[in-house]
C-alpha cells in the first residue's frame, strides 16, 4: 500500500509536478497519458508501460496528468511516474498542460484505463526510427476485444466522423479516434494544439496534415477496461455525452476543412455565372430552343457574385489554416494591395459607367424605359455585377492584408 502523497480536500488550483525516487533520466520517450479517477486501473497500467519500455529497449520517463480526487497520483508516483497535478480543463487541456514538462523527444500518448496495451508500444518505436513524425493507432487495423467498445460508437459514430475528415480533408486515416497515438516533441509544440475536450483527437489528426508531417499508422489491440470501471463519456452525460463529442468532432473537421466548402465549389459557381452574364450583357441571346433574357442575366449576376464571395472567403480560410505559411505568401503576390485597388476601382467605374448610361437614357425618355432599351437594360445589370465584384474584391483586397500584418508571416 503506497503512502498518500498529495491533499485531496483541497481543489487543485495550479500546475503541480511531482518527481519519483526512481526517476529515469535523459529519456527518449516520453509516455504523457491524462488521468482522471482511474485508481482500479493505474498500477496495472502503469506495470504495462514498464513491460513495453524494457521491450522496446528504450529510455523513458511516464508521465500522468492528473485531476482526480481518488489516490490514483499516489499510486503512479509510487510507481514511478511523473505526476502533473493540473485543474480539471478537459482531456486536450491536459495534453497542452504537460508540454513544458515533457522531456523525451517522443511521445507516445494514450489513456490510462488499460484499454490500450502499453506492452507492445515497439511498433511505435520502429516508426520513430524510421522517421515518422506522427503515428495514429489503428483499432480497425488491428483487434477490438468483444464488448470493449458500445457498438453505437464502434458502427456508427466513428466510422461517420472518420469517413467525414477523409472525405472533406483528402486523408486515408481509418481511425481518427483512437487514443493511442505517437508524435514527435517538435511536431506537438508546431501544432498549438487548441481544443480541450475530445476533440483534440481530429485536431492532432488535421493538423498533421496541415503541417505536412510523415505520418503512417500502427495496428493495435483494443481491450475491455478492467472490472468495476465506467467510462467518463458515462459517468458524465450517459447517452447524450457520446453525440456531443461527436459534434464536437465534426465542428473541428468543418473548421480547419472550411476552404473544402467554399473555395471550389465558390470557383465552380462563378464561372458559369460570369458566362451567364458574358452572353446575355448585350441583350436577350437565342441559345438553341432556350431563350437568354434578362431573368437569366440576373441570375448570371446572382451566381457569379454568390461564388466569387464564397471563393474569396475559400482563400481567406486557405491563409488562416495555414500552418507553413505558403498559402499566405501565394495569395499575397496574388492580391498585392495596389494591384488589387486599381483592378477594383477600374471595375466600379466601368459598372457605374454602364449604369450612368441607363440613367441618361431613363430621364431623357421622360422618366419611362421601352423595349427599345433592352440592351442598356442588360447593360445596365451587368454594370451593377460590375460594381459589386469590385466593391467584394477591395473588401477581400482589406481582409487579406490585415491578416498578413497579423500573422506576419510567420509559420508555426
Amino acid at each position: 500500500m503506497c503512502p498518500d502523497v498529495f491533499d485531496r480536500s483541497k481543489p487543485i488550483t495550479e500546475t503541480q509536478l511531482l518527481v519519483p525516487e526512481n526517476d529515469a533520466t535523459d529519456p527518449i520517450l516520453s509516455i504523457v497519458i491524462p488521468a482522471l479517477n482511474e485508481e482500479i486501473s493505474i498500477s496495472q497500467f502503469i506495470d504495462w508501460c514498464h513491460e513495453g519500455i524494457q521491450a522496446a529497449g528504450i529510455a523513458a520517463e511516464i508521465i500522468i496528468i492528473d485531476s482526480s480526487n481518488d489516490r490514483t497520483p499516489d499510486i503512479a508516483l509510487a510507481k514511478g511516474a511523473r505526476v502533473i497535478r493540473t485543474p480539471k480543463r478537459g482531456l486536450g487541456q491536459a495534453y497542452i498542460d504537460s508540454l513544458p514538462f515533457i522531456r523525451g523527444k517522443w511521445l507516445l500518448l494514450g489513456d490510462a484505463d488499460c484499454t490500450y496495451d502499453f506492452r507492445k508500444i515497439t511498433p511505435f518505436i520502429e516508426k520513430f526510427q524510421e522517421g515518422y513524425e506522427y503515428i495514429m493507432g489503428s483499432r480497425v487495423k488491428g483487434s477490438v476485444e468483444p464488448g470493449s467498445r458500445p457498438p453505437l460508437h464502434q458502427y456508427f459514430g466513428a466510422p461517420v466522423t472518420n469517413w467525414a475528415l477523409n472525405m472533406i480533408h483528402g486523408t486515408h486515416f481509418s481511425d481518427i479516434h483512437c487514443g493511442m497515438r505517437g508524435i514527435t516533441l517538435d511536431a506537438f509544440r508546431r501544432m498549438h494544439l487548441q481544443s480541450k475536450g475530445w476533440s483534440y483527437a481530429p485536431e492532432m489528426v488535421l493538423k498533421s496534415v496541415l503541417l505536412e508531417l510523415k505520418t503512417t499508422e500502427v495496428p493495435i489491440h483494443f481491450l475491455k477496461e478492467p472490472e468495476g470501471r465506467i467510462s467518463h463519456l458515462a459517468q458524465r452525460g450517459g447517452w447524450v455525452e457520446p453525440w456531443k463529442a461527436g459534434w464536437a468532432s465534426l465542428q473541428v473537421t468543418f473548421t480547419y476543412g472550411a476552404s473544402a466548402f467554399l473555395l471550389w465549389p465558390g470557383i465552380l459557381l462563378a464561372l458559369p455565372g460570369l458566362l451567364l452574364m458574358l452572353l446575355t450583357a448585350l441583350g436577350s441571346r437565342q441559345v438553341g430552343n432556350v431563350q437568354l433574357d434578362l431573368h437569366f442575366l440576373f441570375l448570371g449576376v446572382s451566381t457569379f457574385l454568390i461564388g466569387s464571395a464564397s471563393m474569396y472567403m475559400g482563400i481567406l480560410a486557405k491563409m488562416v489554416n495555414d500552418l507553413h505559411g505558403r498559402h499566405i505568401a501565394r495569395w499575397a503576390s496574388v492580391f498585392t494591395f495596389n494591384r488589387s485597388v486599381k483592378a477594383s476601382a477600374f471595375t466600379i467605374m466601368v459598372g457605374l459607367v454602364l449604369d450612368v448610361l441607363l440613367v441618361h437614357r431613363y430621364v431623357q425618355n421622360g422618366y419611362v424605359l421601352s423595349s427599345q432599351d433592352e440592351q442598356v437594360s442588360h447593360l445596365a445589370i451587368f454594370g451593377l455585377g460590375m460594381i459589386a465584384i469590385g466593391c467584394l474584391t477591395f473588401g477581400f483586397t482589406l481582409l487579406v492584408n490585415a491578416l498578413i500584418k497579423r500573422l506576419q508571416y510567420r509559420p508555426i
